[in-house]
């Protein structure tokens, strides 16, 4: 384990037994740097996992103990998680929607929850909040809720069936003796996100974004899904799901409100859903040859011609979790683009 330099004195007291510890997974991803920025707002002590390869750069800004390793390495999890852990935070997942990191995404998802959950009972920890997905209820009539089936698992889209399997892991987990309880968000959007929702507003601050895909979505703010994180590892129970969402709407609705934020004016017309799988087909097809990710794959034009809408009234009740509205959401996104010269301010 090592510490950022200019931190090194910044947790002297960090024997205090009344402050509580975490240990967060996928730490320098855009969900895990959202967790950290509320846990240490909250005054927890922070031991944040990172692969060797990962950017740090955001990370480092935060006073909390570094630790390198991954989750699919059970000798690193062992090295870095502390005896009697108030709480793991697993949050780390590869969320590829492209077939050929198949392989890649099933060693994470499924293989590195795994390791977190047996070192997490060997460690003795307090609790387990693993980050799950909508996804794994799959294609499930819209809008549903925590009482709706995993479809997901056994579905052709290998990310909804890896986090359904990853799910099983810590229901294994659970029965040994772990105390653990899943949160699944929507999609999430906010700080900290360079690769995924946030791509459609640099693609419209640009003017190059294509035409609107024909599905539906629940999305949710960054800030609250950590902040229902948190409320999960107090009074989340064990066992439960805990589906994080709160603003539907359509992927012309989406692109609309990005288009008034970036001052641009963007192209609402919708794509049909047959044509838009023949061009996910096709580009996909391609991409055997390039050995490149193509613009779209068969699997996201799966999700953006559904709709992929769900509930989080169990949330509210049982973890105080507050839905913000979609626009909220993309203004806090686009402001921390803007902060930090990812995109530039309009002329």
């Amino acid at each position: 384990m090592q510490r950022p330099q200019e931190f090194s004195s910044a947790t002297e007291d960090s024997h205090d037994s009344s402050r509580r510890t975490a240990f967060v997974t996928g730490a320098t991803g855009f969900l895990g740097l959202n967790l950290i920025a509320e846990l240490k707002s909250q005054g927890w002590e922070v031991i944040a996992l990172h692969r060797p390869s990962s950017n740090l750069t955001y990370l480092r800004r935060f006073p909390v103990c570094l630790a390198e390793g991954a989750v699919e390495d059970l000798a690193s999890l062992e090295r870095a998680m502390p005896e009697s852990v108030d709480v793991v935070f697993h949050v780390a997942g590869d969320a590829s929607l492209w077939a050929r990191n198949n392989a890649q995404q099933t060693r994470t998802n499924v293989e590195g929850t795994r390791c977190v959950v047996e070192v997490a009972l060997k460690r003795g920890a307090k609790k387990l909040v693993h980050t799950s997905s909508s996804a794994v209820y799959g294609f499930a009539a819209a809008p549903f809720d925590e009482t709706a089936p995993h479809k997901g698992r056994g579905s052709w889209i290998n990310y909804m069936h890896t986090k359904a399997l990853a799910e099983d892991e810590v229901r294994h987990g659970i029965s040994r003796g772990l105390d653990a309880v899943f949160v699944n968000p929507s999609n999430v959007i906010g700080r900290y996100d360079q690769h995924n929702w946030s791509r459609l507003i640099r693609l419209a601050a640009e003017g190059k974004l294509p035409r609107v895909p024909p599905g539906r979505g629940s999305f949710c703010h960054g800030t609250e899904v950590a902040r229902g994180h948190v409320a999960a590892a107090a009074r989340g129970r064990t066992g439960e799901n805990y589906l994080l969402a709160g603003a539907n709407a359509s992927y012309r609705r989406l692109t609309q409100i990005v288009g008034e934020l970036v001052g641009r004016a963007v192209d609402l017309r919708t794509v049909a859903a047959p044509i838009l799988r023949l061009a996910g087909g096709a580009l996909d097809w391609v991409s055997h040859f390039t050995n490149r990710q193509p613009l779209v794959t068969a699997e996201e034009v799966a999700f953006l011609s559904a709709d992929l809408t769900c509930r989080s009234d169990k949330a509210t009740r049982e973890l105080g979790y507050r839905p913000v509205p979609l626009r909220t959401m993309l203004e806090d996104c686009y402001s921390w683009l803007l902060e930090e010269n990812i995109i530039k301010t309009p002329s």
